[in-house]
């Protein structure tokens, strides 16, 4: 395959639009949408493309497309985000439309999208609820559970203005998207682009289409509950913030006081009595919650690292040449901390001539010596963890130019 086309690279006129349509085993519908996109846009006057992304098609797709009027391109790689990835690279226009090929969607009407684009947003996408529904078209289970829930957790996440997630129909900026390092090869590709282009800063707006029943003769590619899962998935790992770092601090938070109460002494709920079982589930709780923290520094470091999430500001402090050695600093507080509570216990012990202890009072100092010696080991040691992915990081774009590996690559 050659490789990807850019702005400037072309013999002619680069087209304003690409109409890109992912396709496998889609002879029934792919002529049909070529032809509606071709007939739209020569009616608007604009300069276009069709470009049908083949992902081995055995059905005669491919001749038909191109008899069509598209040009089409061989995507060997299986999957709806290998289509579109390769797809977007050897685009022509300056932006590009996408869209299903199994007739499901408006591509007679896409002028509400380039409207938009030529207007200055760099990312516009698709509200099938605001422009209407065809009965049949959308199966319940998606319109009244996965994709509200999804949407809902797209706008929670990332505050995408966007209430129709996951709707396959369309249009970027093509240069843009490129430079974004798009890298899923699956469903989960429909999240991937909307949420990069939000995170990078870009404009996304919403404008209402319609959505019809498809003219497949055969089961959609598509399976409900793994590939749901699949872009919930996407939306965690993209947002350590909530998958890590508000749990974290709730149940750190909670625990922390629960277990600063119980040192103190037992308390009483109504007819139950917390005592030094429950201080032991509430710095189990502490534990937990700082693990959960720790995690939500190291995720988000690796991702800005590796260029898979923009870098963050309130982590760029941590980058300070003393950031490794303050984390260092906590952690042997906490361990020391911890060792003269060990030793104040081990002390109390030998007054009563190491016999039994009463579990109540001896429990109420050796559960919190052993919370902080837990707390140091994992700030010490996630200390150093961030130093090396700083290491990585600082590391990468000469190595790789280099043709060296970086440290990761090493382990």
């Amino acid at each position: 395959m050659s490789s990807p086309p850019t702005a400037g690279s072309y013999a002619g006129q680069r087209p304003e639009l690409t109409v890109l349509l992912p396709c496998l085993d889609e002879a029934r519908t792919v002529a049909t949408c070529v032809r509606k996109a071709v007939t739209a846009l020569d009616a608007l006057g604009v300069d276009h493309e069709v470009v049908v992304a083949d992902n081995g098609s055995t059905d005669g797709s491919q001749e038909l497309a191109a008899a069509a009027g598209a040009r089409v391109v061989l995507v060997p790689q299986r999957g709806y985000g290998a289509a579109l990835r390769t797809g977007i690279e050897q685009a022509r226009g300056r932006y590009v439309l996408m869209a299903d090929a199994d007739d499901s969607y408006a591509l007679d009407r896409p002028g509400a999208f380039l409207e938009a684009l030529r207007a200055g947003d760099d990312l516009v996408m698709g509200n099938r609820f605001a422009g209407g529904v065809e009965q049949g078209a959308m199966p319940a289970l998606h319109r009244y559970l996965g994709n509200p829930v999804l949407s809902a957790v797209g706008r929670l996440f990332f505050h995408i203005p966007v209430r129709d997630f996951h709707c396959g129909m369309r249009a970027f900026d093509r240069d843009k998207a490129v430079a974004l390092d798009l890298r899923s090869t699956g469903m989960e590709f429909a999240s991937e682009l909307v949420v990069k282009f939000a995170l990078a800063g870009h404009r996304v707006s919403e404008v209402p289409t319609t959505l019809s029943r498809d003219g497949r003769d055969r089961p959609p590619h598509l399976r409900s509950w793994r590939d749901g899962w699949r872009h919930l998935r996407f939306l965690l790992l993209f947002s350590p913030r909530w998958l890590f770092l508000y749990p974290g601090a709730l149940l750190a938070l909670v625990g922390a006081l629960l277990t600063a109460r119980l040192v103190v002494g037992p308390v009483t709920v109504g007819p139950a009595v917390l005592d030094v079982q429950s201080l032991l589930l509430a710095s189990t709780a502490v534990v937990i919650g700082v693990q959960a923290l720790l995690f939500a520094v190291l995720s988000r470091t690796y991702a800005a690292g590796r260029g898979m999430l923009p870098p963050s500001g309130r982590l760029h402090r941590m980058d300070h040449p003393q950031a490794l050695e303050r984390g260092i600093g906590v952690g042997l507080l906490l361990l020391t901390a911890g060792a003269v509570g060990v030793l104040v216990a081990v002390t109390r012990w030998a007054g009563d001539d190491f016999g039994p202890l009463d579990a109540s009072q001896s429990l109420r100092l050796a559960i919190p010596a052993a919370l902080a010696l837990s707390l140091g080991a994992e700030v010490l040691m996630a200390s150093f963890f961030v130093g090396l992915l700083h290491l990585d990081a600082d590391n990468a774009p000469a190595a790789r130019a280099a043709g060296t590996p970086t440290p990761a690559e090493l382990t």
